[in-house]
């Protein structure tokens, strides 16, 4: 079998981790079994379609590196590839179906249709949903409705007798009572537009589409669509529902966990390749060990019987240790260039940059890349070299264990054996040690003499490595700020 498998969103928001996850797992199936990935936009919900949304989803795709072998801008042969440009085929096929007694015109108004439902609120009634009270107009009785210039809907005949059954390759046979299908639903609106079902059968047929690898919460739909295809007499895809993602609280995961949109993870600093590795262990693995992985080394490798059954948690700071390694990794050239933004952003840095705002960011690099989690982390590390803003709070230079007396001493003292020392030309390790030992004569732990020193110069307490922190503020502002220090604790 030649695999071809789809990602079929909806522009109706902006790319998530769930979906973007659901594209990468079809993606990779596709690759590593030699078959195609093709991009279909199912673009019929026109109240809540935004153009904003359709461009995320090709910007996303982009940056991830995730090409479609079939699908919009790139074309094939199967297309049109968006939803709203197949209109002409859906009204075909819903005709046929109705031609063939399959389904049929039902012209109930909305307020009957809310009456209805009002009513078997009311009643309890076991029998929820469309009385199907238009399954059996006889021709002449629709001929009058249409004459009257009624627009019906076109509803599915969904059999009230036996069961549907379809296999998952996860979840194996998934068996439904026809009773408890959605009775007859809409597959053509009255306007002409598909409904989702209709739509997505049409198309997963016609583009001859072999796995569908969708979220488990479409499980329910799963017999609805057998029965359709069933009607049409086409062959039936492989289904693979995908594990649901959740919050570590065990609920979906959504905006009260965080950032779910894919843009945000990207504005905030996140690499593409980590967001690939951490997103595509997000219900999958190799051997249960192995943690990284390139994209190149999944489209070889990622295997549907990888995929798990059980819910996933979508854990940040995983994602966070994932993606501070792979800045670490980065080449400096390369995160140059990925940092210089958010310095221009904040103002740091000239837009354009000039040229010694390019050589400044290049001696920024191999400090900041061992301290950043994510890529606008640059911006608050190296805050202290475009902005002075004094800390005067005496309580955040007083490390744990330590006092306000001890810590003015360990300024005092430790100023004097920084400046001597580097002015001196001895080595950094000779230094910390005499720090280290200041530390012991005070009676207070390494930190005692090493945070206040840090808050001076840098002004926070989280900052890049000391004596990194000084190469790049140079030695007549370190020298200032230290002495700014020691004069604050020697006040009242």
């Amino acid at each position: 079998m030649d695999v071809r498998v789809r990602y079929a969103p909806s522009p109706t928001g902006l790319q998530h981790i769930g979906g973007i996850r659901t594209a990468l797992f079809n993606y990779f199936f596709a690759r590593a079994n030699g078959g195609k990935f093709i991009l279909r936009v199912e673009d019929t919900d026109r109240e809540r379609y935004s153009d904003e949304s359709l461009e995320d989803l090709y910007s996303t795709l982009e940056w991830l590196g995730i090409k479609w072998d079939e699908g919009p801008v790139v074309g094939g042969p199967y297309g049109p590839y968006i939803q709203s440009e197949r209109f002409d085929i859906y009204r075909e096929y819903a005709q046929r179906l109705v031609d063939e007694g399959k389904a049929y015109y039902c012209f109930c108004t909305p307020e009957r249709l809310e009456e209805l439902r009002k009513e078997q609120a009311a009643s309890k009634s076991e029998y929820q949903g469309y009385d199907r009270h238009c399954a059996h107009l006889s021709d002449s009785e629709i001929k009058e409705l249409l004459r009257q210039g009624i627009k019906p809907v076109i509803r599915f005949r969904v059999p009230t007798e036996g069961k549907t059954t379809f296999h998952d390759i996860l979840m194996g046979d998934i068996t439904r009572r026809n009773r408890d299908i959605s009775p007859d639903p809409v597959i053509l609106k009255s306007d002409g537009f598909p409904t989702y079902h209709l739509a997505n059968v049409i198309d997963d047929h016609l583009m001859k589409i072999t796995h569908i690898m969708r979220a488990q919460e479409w499980i329910p739909s799963g017999p609805l669509h057998v029965l359709l295809y069933e009607a049409f007499g086409w062959e039936v895809p492989q289904y693979c529902h995908l594990p649901m993602v959740m919050g570590k609280d065990g609920q979906k995961l959504s905006k009260r966990h965080g950032s779910t949109a894919v843009r945000d993870f990207r504005a905030k600093g996140y690499l593409p390749e980590a967001i690939i590795n951490y997103v595509t262990l997000v219900g999958w693995s190799l051997d249960g060990e192995t943690e990284f992985f390139s994209k190149e080394d999944l489209e070889k490798c990622f295997t549907m019987e990888g995929i798990h059954k059980a819910p996933a948690v979508f854990d940040y700071k995983k994602l966070d240790w994932f993606n501070g390694q792979y800045i670490r990794q980065a080449d400096n050239a390369r995160l140059s260039s990925l940092i210089a933004p958010y310095l221009e952003e904040a103002g740091y840095v000239s837009k354009p940059l000039t040229d010694s705002d390019k050589a400044l960011v290049e001696k920024i690099v191999p400090p900041v890349k061992e301290r950043m989690k994510v890529l606008s982390d640059v911006v608050p590390l190296t805050a202290f070299l475009f902005e002075d803003n004094a800390v005067t709070d005496k309580a955040i230079y007083i490390a744990k264990g330590s006092d306000e007396t001890k810590t003015g001493e360990a300024l005092r003292k430790g100023s004097c054996i920084l400046l001597s020392g580097l002015k001196g030309g001895e080595k950094e390790e000779v230094i910390e040690e005499k720090l280290s030992s200041l530390a012991a004569e005070l009676g207070i732990k390494v930190n005692g003499v090493f945070q206040p020193i840090r808050v001076a110069i840098t002004n926070s307490t989280v900052s890049l490595p000391l004596f990194d922190s000084i190469r790049l503020l140079g030695m007549d502002e370190t020298e200032k700020r230290l002495a700014r220090a020691v004069k604050l604790f020697e006040e009242n």
